[in-house]
């Protein structure tokens, strides 16, 4: 066909690149068109094949995204329930012996909630706010446990303009408590530092461990649903370089370390 057109339609000197004038249809003519016809097609299926697959993983990257953010989100859910429970089982407690520190611990728990529920939708919230948020609990916690609780909270550095993935601090606040000074009988000391350097924030909480008994039942599994979640979203929600997470116990005491980058 590419023959006859050539020949009929634009000029008798069908190969002008060829060795030689042809007037009919030859196999070397044949073999030379069909290798150039072949180079054109294999260059558009190779640009063909190439967008194909550039579309293909940005639809597999976007789905994997969503994925990430509904996982991320579902750990968020939870981590806040798990809050509530136990601090709505503190009050039922309280409660129930008529104490008249019931309504002062009410009224911190609805400022915990309205940050929890109104103010941790978003990938990051100010570090300012998250440190709010703690103060809150530690103080609704001194409330209930009076002078048998020590916390020594520091702060040294500019918290201004920082951020942070919202609930991953007080999760490890509220750990310490669960599982160090819950499960401990008398006085009580929790540890708490916040030291910021140029833009990493390095947190530091330390609790004493529970009796022997509780040990292996909590600690063994990082110390229940709470540390596992947190876990999680770390890796969901920074990258690899942007936090280092370490958890040991040592002389009786269990001690979370956070380098966590809050700029």
């Amino acid at each position: 066909m590419k023959f006859n057109l050539t020949y009929f339609l634009i000029s008798t000197n069908v190969w002008p690149e060829g060795p030689h004038t042809i007037t009919k249809l030859s196999l070397n003519y044949s073999i030379d068109m069909m290798l150039g016809e072949l180079y054109v097609i294999t260059f558009v299926t190779a640009i063909k094949v190439t967008l194909d697959f550039l579309k293909e993983h940005k639809r597999v990257a976007d789905l994997e995204k969503a994925q990430l953010e509904t996982e991320l989100l579902f750990l968020k859910s939870q981590i806040s329930p798990h809050f509530f429970f136990n601090t709505l089982n503190n009050i039922h407690s309280l409660a129930l012996e008529k104490s008249n520190k019931t309504p002062k611990i009410i009224l911190k728990l609805s400022e915990l909630m309205r940050y929890l529920l109104y103010e941790t939708k978003l990938e990051r919230q100010s570090l300012e706010n998250e440190i709010l948020c703690i103060q809150n609990y530690l103080d609704l916690e001194k409330i209930r446990h009076d002078d048998l609780l020590r916390i020594n909270m520091t702060i040294s550095g500019d918290i201004l303009d920082k951020e942070i993935a919202p609930i991953i601090l007080l999760t490890f606040v509220e750990n310490a408590f669960k599982h160090g000074v819950n499960k401990n009988i008398g006085i009580v000391k929790i540890d708490i530092d916040f030291t910021i350097i140029k833009n990493f924030l390095y947190f530091t909480i330390t609790n004493p461990l529970p009796a022997v008994s509780e040990i292996k039942s909590s600690l063994d599994q990082s110390s229940g649903i709470g540390l596992e979640n947190v876990k999680k979203r770390l890796i969901l929600g920074y990258d690899q370089q942007d936090y280092d997470l370490k958890i040991s116990t040592d002389n009786n005491i269990f001690t979370v370390i956070l380098k966590i980058k809050v700029s």
